[in-house]
């Protein structure tokens, strides 16, 4: 049966849609933060991964980001100590304020809040339920956050943003089927800018990258705040770039910053973009300026892995040792490594260290990221039919990553198979040229070497 008409994988995703609600995030990580009741007139919904909460009746919603609406919420739970939505709400928003700083202090905050909530309404709290699933979400305890979200589901089987937490966990735990079953269903209750975004993120996976733009640019469509449009304009901007189209990837980034200053995300999507085109000086000041805002591990290789591009590699040095720092004190909390974390050090560390976050990783989170991590740190460590497995994992969905097949073919090309080699390095390239300043370099020279020995 054709994609198109599997009742599994088909959106009926309508025309003429309209929303005043949050978005989703994607990525890597792919996170629910929003949807808590009325905050204070009107009711938000999710908004995955790094998207801003907000409301029509909010701060966010009128432009005064996360800050302001922790302040209000604040506020209004001093007047009605009482009111478990606007505990919710509270929660959800420090959650959010969590992402934009990345402060994960912030989190402890979040959970005081979302617990109050419980508190005050133990049962029947769908809210609360669902801040609670995006909050184990956002520090990746993702078997936690499937347990919230379905308590979620059960208080409110018809609340979109309840199956957007509990599609994202689905996601994240390998469980793909489900969650595009989950995604279905939201966007069957309320085909939102955040349901849309989901979608277009399920579709990226199964590596469908024309309907995954499809579907973000009517996200973008329906975005009923700056935020909203920020969001999806970063995600339409990562996936021009994937696609080898950097000048849109350009544009899009350049209209997201237009609606919102200083967005990190978009600092960091113009940052790649330019990266591509050859502006150095551009992209240096736009990491810069997104690790001012907040020092993400994905903006600091980002930087170093630029500056080593163009041989500054004390330049490079510097922020590999801020990665460093931060992976210190990750271990030290015991949470389990993240893809960026196991490919850091299985290239600038110890393999054998990056396979052993990689295993542990992979038990607690086995999404296709995670797979490659695992694979490539295996290569790097000499293992590599080990590492094919994990590698064949990754890609076991048709994802277009050019990542994914580059790692896939400098393992193949290790077991002494030029052929299969050969292939994934090609697809790495045709998917984007230059997908990496380091990498596709020696993508490109290793497939040289393939084909003269052919």
């Amino acid at each position: 049966m054709p994609a198109d008409d599997d009742p599994r994988t088909r959106f009926r995703l309508r025309g003429g849609l309209r929303s005043t609600t949050v978005v989703l995030a994607l990525g890597a990580a792919l996170f629910s933060l929003g949807a808590l009741g009325p905050v204070p007139r009107s009711g938000p919904a999710a908004a995955p991964a790094g998207a801003p909460a907000a409301s029509a009746g909010t701060p966010a919603a009128r432009g005064g980001g996360p800050d302001a609406t922790v302040e209000s919420l604040r506020a209004r739970v001093r007047r009605l100590p009482s009111d478990a939505e606007g505990w919710a709400a509270l929660g959800m928003a420090y959650v959010q304020q969590a992402r934009s700083t990345a402060d994960p202090a912030t989190y402890g905050r979040a959970e005081a809040a979302l617990r109050r909530s419980l508190d005050v309404q133990p049962s029947g709290n769908a809210p609360a339920a669902t801040g609670m699933g995006a909050l184990e979400a956002a520090r990746h305890r993702f078997g936690h956050a499937l347990t919230w979200a379905r308590r979620a589901v059960e208080a409110n089987p018809y609340s979109a943003p309840a199956h957007g937490v509990l599609a994202d966990a689905l996601t994240q735990l390998g469980r793909y089927e489900e969650s595009f079953e989950a995604v279905q269903r939201m966007c069957d209750l309320k085909p939102d800018s955040a349901a849309l975004a989901r979608a277009s993120y399920s579709w990226e996976l199964r590596g469908d990258t024309g309907r995954a733009v499809e579907l973000m640019t009517r996200s973008l469509g329906a975005a009923g705040t700056p935020a909203e449009t920020a969001f999806a304009r970063t995600h339409l901007s990562t996936l021009a770039l994937e696609s080898g189209r950097a000048p849109t990837a350009l544009r899009h980034a350049e209209a997201g910053l237009a609606a919102v200053p200083g967005d990190a995300a978009l600092l960091e999507a113009r940052a790649r973009a330019r990266t591509v085109l050859g502006q150095t000086p551009g992209a240096v000041a736009d990491f810069t300026a997104a690790l001012a805002v907040a020092p993400l591990p994905q903006y600091l290789l980002g930087l170093g892995d630029l500056r080593l591009s163009v041989g500054d590699r004390a330049g490079a040095e510097a922020q590999y040792d801020v990665l460093r720092a931060q992976e210190t004190l990750r271990r030290s909390g015991g949470e389990a490594a993240d893809a960026d974390a196991i490919l850091f050090e299985a290239d600038h560390g110890d393999p054998a260290t990056a396979v052993r976050m990689g295993r542990t990783a992979v038990r607690e989170r086995p999404f296709l990221a995670v797979h490659d991590a695992l694979g490539w740190a295996l290569h790097r460590a000499g293992r590599d039919r080990e590492a094919l497995e994990q590698a064949d994992s990754a890609l076991r969905l048709g994802t277009a990553s050019a990542p994914f097949h580059y790692h896939r073919g400098l393992i193949n090309r290790a077991l002494g198979r030029p052929e299969a080699a050969h292939a994934d390095l090609r697809r790495a390239l045709a998917i984007d040229p230059r997908f990496h300043p380091v990498h596709a370099p020696r993508a490109r020279t290793a497939l040289s070497r393939i084909g003269s020995t052919r």
